[in-house]
């Protein structure tokens, strides 16, 4: 029999290593290197904001209030150490539209009570509720680090940090030993098998000496953070201390193509969204801008989600830049001639769950930037669903760059799904898909990514900027 003859017309996925060459293969290690010194310094949003600020201070990002307006001035605006929008003003007004890529920097955790030491047993306990979608039984027994702010009784801050040196300790929720689970956790389905109440942290066992303090050791810990932090009991109340993986981000594989880590989702996009904005020559037509935000993973409610005022707010200032009020055509018209990306993360098949997806229209790990048209469960419920002209475009401008992408969806349409902030952008006129890197085990402590497809997302949103 001859050759098999390649089809002109059908549509074939390519592996993203397929055309790498050896100084390729170079950028995509140095990336990734970056990548993974961003992921384990910035564990939390107010970290993440905290330490791409510091970059693009560092490479003439300007605030606000300094900006001129003159085309390829860079400043930034923040709200609160939550959001941070990147702006490089481009040749046109903004009334002509912008570029931007929103992604977000919140993932799923474990989030401090208002009032959560305690003492059980003669044991101090941090009592915790869940941030997102997660899988209980993922969080015990693996070792957990705090992180947080506190505004103390006399108004001042602090930040706190444990867990993540060589020499901290860590904290652990433990788990019923298999001797004594038959009856109180054999019988269970696997996602009811560890109950949210029961994600309380092991915090504490030496009791103070003291003879008139009841709870010894939760004395000793309320102590030590005093010694510490300052803090009181009542200072939890105002106080924003969240629970991560205290694991470090790390190649995965014999062939290092892979980057395992907690939080991929979503700072696998934000960071070369990041990158795209900062690393940008030039300067551009329209103008561009990086928004990331928080409080995707619950939803995007709240003062710091994307469902806020925070991001009209901004586009009316950046507007004013040019020294004339931003009416409401104005802004209209920024809205309407806009083009988004929204980057999130996009599921994979796993290989050891390959009957959960649509074969033919999964998206694959090592397979380049996914480019999803809808996401939302079932009905396409909660979806933007991207147009068919908006799909065209995007498409031609990855084409066009040589980026390696593929088209996703997020699992059968009977098997559950879910949201990104592209339905929120959407809902503001402004035309918007979902585009990012693939990840495994996702919203889990610890996902994977490939190299390869983290370093085609960013080539594919610093094409984007320049190109859309």
């Amino acid at each position: 029999m001859g050759e098999e003859v390649k089809s002109k017309y059908a549509y074939e996925r390519e592996s993203s290593w397929k055309k790498v060459t050896e100084p390729e293969r170079r950028k995509i290690d140095d990336f990734a290197s970056d990548y993974k010194k961003f992921m384990n310094s910035c564990k939390t949003e107010r970290l993440c904001v905290k330490y791409l600020e510091k970059e693009a201070v560092s490479l003439g990002f300007k605030d606000l209030a300094d900006a001129k307006p003159v085309p390829g001035e860079r400043f930034l605006i923040k709200n609160g150490n939550k959001n941070i929008i990147l702006v490089v003003l481009g040749k046109q007004p903004p009334t002509q539209g912008i570029n931007f890529i929103a992604s977000h920097l919140d993932s799923p955790r474990l989030d401090l009570k208002p009032m959560p030491l305690i003492e059980e047993n003669n044991l101090a306990m941090l009592k915790t509720h869940y941030y997102g979608g997660i899988k209980k039984y993922h969080w015990v027994n693996i070792p957990l680090s705090l992180h947080g702010t506190v505004v103390r009784k006399d108004g001042s801050t602090v930040d706190i940090s444990i867990g993540e040196e060589e020499n901290d300790p860590v904290f652990v929720i433990t788990d019923l030993m298999i001797h004594l689970a038959q009856k109180a956790q054999g019988d269970k389905k696997l996602l009811e098998g560890i109950e949210g109440e029961n994600l309380t942290l092991l915090a504490g066992s030496i009791p103070v000496e003291n003879k008139d303090i009841k709870e010894k050791v939760k004395e000793m810990a309320l102590t030590k953070l005093n010694e510490m932090y300052g803090m009181i009991e009542e200072d939890f109340v105002s106080a924003e201390i969240e629970v991560v993986p205290a694991l470090k981000a790390k190649d995965v594989g014999f062939d290092r193509g892979m980057v395992g880590a907690y939080g991929h989702d979503d700072r696998a996009c934000s960071y070369p969204a990041f990158r795209s904005i900062v690393d940008f020559e030039g300067i551009p037509e329209k103008t561009l801008l990086v928004f990331l935000v928080d409080k995707e993973e619950i939803g995007s409610y709240g003062i710091s989600g994307i469902r806020s005022r925070h991001f009209q707010n901004a586009l009316t200032r950046i507007h004013e830049v040019y020294g004339s009020e931003c009416r409401q055509s104005d802004l209209r018209d920024i809205l309407e001639n806009s083009c988004c990306i929204s980057g999130d993360v996009g599921g994979v098949v796993d290989p050891m769950y390959p009957q959960v997806n649509d074969m033919y229209n999964a998206a694959k790990l090592g397979y380049g930037i996914i480019l999803e048209k809808y996401t939302g469960s079932r009905g396409k419920s909660g979806a933007s669903d991207a147009s068919a002209e908006y799909m065209g475009k995007v498409r031609k401008i990855f084409n066009d760059n040589g980026i390696v992408w593929q088209p996703g969806t997020l699992g059968k349409v009977d098997e559950g799904g879910g949201g990104t902030v592209a339905a929120y952008i959407a809902d503001l006129g402004i035309q918007v898909v979902d585009c990012g890197v693939g990840v495994l085990g996702m919203h889990s402590p610890y996902e994977v990514i490939s190299k390869a497809d983290h370093f085609q997302t960013y080539k594919a949103y610093m094409s984007f900027l320049k190109d859309a």
